[in-house]
């Protein structure tokens, strides 16, 4: 141990109430780890007692469909996030073409659009009664009539707004591997695009794998679009099974299918990653010097990065746009303001509890250095690899075993029973922690690892106690790192649909329910004014990305 380290510890076993303080660290850690673990085993307990009827009905009816779709979904999602995460990070990162510094930036922008609202788009654009095939039934004839409605559809639109993840990552990936690679690959006779496939496409490898792997994530837990398309999965199953065979026991069943699929393709991810590393060593100038397109081949690049702008971020944007003129703006009365002041309360107020809890499971980390600490970590993290649906299943489940209790007290207490955690905020906040606590620790511990361990050694040395060195170093110099990750939680709480269409309050409607509401019934239009409003909030984070990205 360092002289520095033993002055540390000898000042701290002096320091009066501070092993206190770090046993309620640690216990909070273990709260925050069993917050998360706490569904996820009610949801596995939840088969106990086997939902016959229903089972029987899915089996005959729809789960050879769930499974089927899932797949399907999977698989075209996927390939297409990868051809497309990658083709685009190559150009804009090793080519010089016209518009490559503006597509550089304006092809993460998709990220910004919510899968729903891009689904209700598409659909309104493309469906027979939209102004596409009605310009084409004027230009050739009303003989002219196609479907948007099926499985190439789905994977198109959710392909499209998830293709960021691969293109963010990828990009970071080839950049840092700089020009050397390649030029040693060609200097033993390979071609540039066998030197790519040799070469460049291996090294990013862990990247583009990370990439994927969030993409499929978000397509496992998407229930707006697929429900905009009548798409049966397993979140629309979930759905149905609480609202409409009004059982939550079974939509726990269901949910606990779901749970498998996406710990598996976890499992898989980490597997094939295995342990393997890649190691880059590019100097800076190397990055500089990108490979020229001349002619054809510059504005083939060209058009290729912009039609795919145009179709995941500029038409979207376009067309809500014109629907909000046409009339969409006459919902901005009392009740929009109320969607409005509900959406901004829940955001920021999941935004404050994750981002305190993100800084506690930090701090706990950073102060406990050990497998423990992180076991609990990783634990805590897995919400974010989880749908909402399936944290909502669980967290209800779970408070409705806590009013049980709370009523059996009331009762005994002669007091009226009330509900006290189901139906409540409460239960929605906490699906919101659960959901988003590992968006919020990542740029908290990016910030916490800048600060060195000398500077809250020092203020120990000098007297200072624990709760003074967190509120005078640590929070002042990690301000930027939480307010990187409120923003994040803030934009993902706005956005997420499903945990909220099936946990929110009596009467705490949101935009993301107004959007369901609307396309459920076919009113693209009605639906633009809040899709418009959330694309708009969600380039805060976007914008957040592209800064860090540009480090």
């Amino acid at each position: 141990m360092s002289a520095t380290a033993t002055l540390h510890h000898a000042h701290s076993m002096t320091q009066p109430g501070l092993l206190t303080r770090i046993g309620l660290l640690r216990l909070c850690a273990v709260l925050l780890a069993l917050m998360v673990m706490a569904p996820l085993l009610v949801i596995a307990l939840s088969w106990g007692t086997v939902q016959t009827d229903i089972w029987a009905h899915l089996a005959q009816t729809q789960l050879a469909r769930l499974l089927g779709n899932t797949l399907v979904l999977v698989l075209g999602v996927g390939s297409s996030v990868l051809v497309l995460g990658v083709a685009l990070a190559w150009l804009t990162a090793t080519c010089q073409f016209p518009g490559r510094k503006l597509f550089d930036v304006a092809l993460m922008l998709p990220l910004a659009v919510p899968a729903y609202v891009m689904a209700f788009v598409m659909v309104g654009l493309l469906d027979w009664a939209g102004p596409v095939q009605s310009q084409l039934r004027e230009w050739f004839g009303r003989g002219v009539s196609f479907s948007f409605r099926g499985t190439g559809a789905v994977i198109m639109v959710l392909s499209l707004v998830l293709y960021p993840y691969v293109y963010m990552l990828a990009r970071n990936a080839f950049l840092a591997q700089g020009r050397e690679p390649l030029e040693a690959a060609r200097v033993l006779g390979h071609s540039p695009l066998r030197g790519f496939f040799l070469v460049a496409l291996p090294m990013a490898r862990p990247a583009i794998a990370a990439g994927v792997a969030l993409a499929l994530m978000e397509t496992l837990a998407d229930f707006g679009a697929v429900s905009v398309f009548n798409y049966d999965t397993f979140t629309t199953a979930i759905y149905k099974a609480w609202y409409g065979f009004f059982n939550v026991q079974a939509a726990a069943q269901l949910a606990s299918l779901l749970l498998v699929i996406v710990l598996a393709g976890l499992f898989l991810e980490r597997k094939a990653r295995g342990d393997a590393r890649y190691y880059q060593s590019a100097r800076r100038k190397a990055l500089l010097h990108r490979t020229r397109l001349n002619g054809a081949r510059g504005w083939l690049a060209t058009a290729f990065c912009g039609l795919i702008f145009l179709l995941a971020f500029g038409i979207p944007i376009i067309q809500l746009l014109v629907w909000v003129g046409q009339g969409a703006w006459q919902d901005l009365d009392e009740r929009y303001a109320k969607l409005v002041l509900h959406t901004l309360g829940l955001g920021g107020g999941a935004a404050l509890l994750t981002v305190a809890a993100a800084f506690l499971l930090a701090y706990f980390k950073r102060r406990y250095a050990d497998a423990f600490a992180a076991t609990l970590v990783r634990l805590a993290s897995l919400g974010y690899a989880l749908p909402g649906s399936v944290l909502a299943v669980g967290i209800m489940i779970s408070f409705n075993h806590l009013d049980d209790w709370a009523a059996q007290a009331q009762t005994a207490l002669g007091i009226p029973v009330q509900p006290v955690f189901v139906g409540g905020v409460l239960a929605l906040l906490l699906a919101y922690v659960t959901r988003f606590l590992a968006a919020a620790f990542g740029p908290v511990e990016t910030s916490l690892e800048r600060i060195k361990p000398s500077i809250p050694e020092a203020a120990a040395i000098l007297g200072a106690r624990q709760w003074e060195i967190v509120r005078r170093i640590y929070l002042p110099m990690l301000a930027p790192g939480l307010l990187t990750a409120g923003l994040l939680v803030f934009v993902d709480v706005m956005k997420e649909m499903p945990a909220t269409l099936l946990m929110r309050p009596f009467g705490w409607d949101t935009l993301a329910v107004r959007i369901h509401e609307m396309t459920s019934e076919g009113l693209w239009q009605r639906a633009a004014l809040p899709g418009l409003t959330l694309v708009l909030v969600g380039l805060l984070p976007v914008a957040i990305l592209v800064r860090r990205s540009g480090r």
